[in-house]
């Protein structure tokens, strides 16, 4: 039995301290915020229990769905027809299938056909491993041509990566493509999930089973240095305590990383504080009346600060037919935007709601609120894999990860858990 302290309570370390548990260790999980969850915490929003940050579930998150049958919750998934749509040039039009892409008034048919190609060879591809030196733009323009990169790409690209869009790794794009193009339930239907009562059903599962188990847990408790001797950790400070450890996982953001373990070597140091991240404000309004019939709408219109909204009421239903939608606002937190205040933003994104559907009135908004994150997206240039630091440092019994080490998957549970996982595995 080793004495296992993991940083941070999000999907992936809540998954490490519970398989780090079946595996008989002993396990402390310590979390800065008051809640366990991270990214998929839920909260209060007038009376309804929900994600700050929105998740979805695609067929492939094979880890999740074992890891829920293990919890005894494997009947809580629920599977719901969805759709996507997109809106440029003042109209929402259908989008994800081929009958969508043929009537899409905005593309010439040879470039329906070249993007239709490519959509087709990215979801029946396992591996593309060419692709790790090559950006998305020219990844893009070689198979549908620069006009489609400009018309579809380029201004969501601008507006979640700003100064970095050109340069996002093509395998990071490829593997999202993937994902949501297999998960159909045919070649016409796109299928996704969620779990039943959200997120919190699958932590409140974890922080149960962690306890029953024996784990501790140590909630709004900030981690500020792991402690270690001859090149081995020995355990963790915190602002109120200390912790011993035989073994520490850490799953705290790679920005964090350096000042956290000051005795890393200089070298390791310099790779975590090399990897970037953007911050996202993510806008939750409540409407009285649906705003589209898709799940998520791509927006591409010049005047228009948004690269999209998800309508996540059409992927999970919620009380009274109220319409629950995402406005997801990415950016690096040294963009002058990323100082406004919260109202600002909320009433940006009722404005661009309105545009996409006039027929909603002020009166339709119940309430809106904003969540801030400030590492919430990794920026994954070409060549990304290089960049990322092994999961065990330098330092005997420390391991360390977060999202970005999910590359050339994108941020998801099942991602949190698999990794989680394999590094509960990893101690001995």
């Amino acid at each position: 039995m080793a004495r296992v302290v993991v940083l941070g309570a999000g999907a992936m370390g809540l998954a490490a301290a519970y398989r780090a548990l079946c595996e008989g260790h002993q396990v402390t999980l310590i979390e800065a915020a008051p809640e366990a969850g991270g990214m998929a915490a839920h909260f209060d929003f007038a009376g309804l229990s929900i994600e700050r940050f929105y998740h979805f579930v695609c067929k492939s998150d094979h880890p999740t769905f074992a890891l829920m049958e293990e919890l005894g919750i494997g009947d809580k998934m629920r599977w719901r027809s969805t759709s996507m749509g997109y809106f440029t040039k003042g109209e929402l039009n259908p989008w994800g299938d081929p009958v969508a892409l043929l009537r899409f008034p905005h593309l010439s048919l040879i470039e329906k056909f070249r993007y239709g190609l490519l959509a087709f060879v990215s979801t029946r591809k396992d591996r593309w491993d060419e692709l790790e030196h090559v950006s998305a733009k020219a990844w893009i323009e070689r198979w549908c041509g620069k006009s489609v990169y400009d018309k579809l790409w380029r201004p969501l690209f601008a507006l979640k990566f700003y100064e970095y869009a050109d340069n996002v790794s093509a395998s990071w794009i490829w593997t999202r493509v993937r994902r949501i193009g297999r998960s159909r339930r045919s070649l016409m239907q796109e299928e996704l999930g969620h779990i039943e009562n959200g997120s919190q059903t699958l932590v409140d599962a974890l922080m149960a089973a962690i306890a029953a188990k024996g784990g501790v847990v140590r909630l709004g408790e900030l981690a500020v240095k792991v402690e270690t001797a001859e090149g081995r950790v020995t355990g963790v400070t915190t602002v109120r305590d200390h912790y011993p450890a035989d073994a520490v996982i850490s799953t705290v953001p790679t920005p964090l990383v350096s000042d956290l373990v000051p005795d890393l070597p200089a070298e390791s140091k310099a790779a975590y504080d090399a990897i970037l991240n953007i911050g996202v404000v993510c806008v939750l309004l409540k409407l009285k009346r649906p705003v589209t019939p898709h799940f998520w709408v791509n927006v591409v219109e010049p005047d228009m600060p948004i690269p999209g909204i998800i309508e996540f009421s059409n992927l999970r239903p919620m009380p009274g037919g109220e319409s629950v939608v995402y406005v997801p606002y990415y950016m690096p937190v040294t963009n002058p935007l990323w100082s406004r205040p919260n109202e600002a933003f909320t009433r940006e994104a009722f404005a661009c709601i309105r545009r996409i559907n006039p027929d909603i009135q002020p009166e339709d908004l119940l309430v809106a609120q904003a969540g801030r994150l400030s590492h919430a997206q990794p920026v994954c240039p070409p060549g990304f894999a290089a960049m990322i630091p092994p999961v065990e440092t330098p330092i005997a019994g420390l391991q360390v990860a977060d999202t970005c080490f999910y590359y050339p998957e994108d941020r998801g549970i099942a991602e949190s858990i698999r990794l989680g996982e394999a590094m509960a595995r990893a101690v001995n």
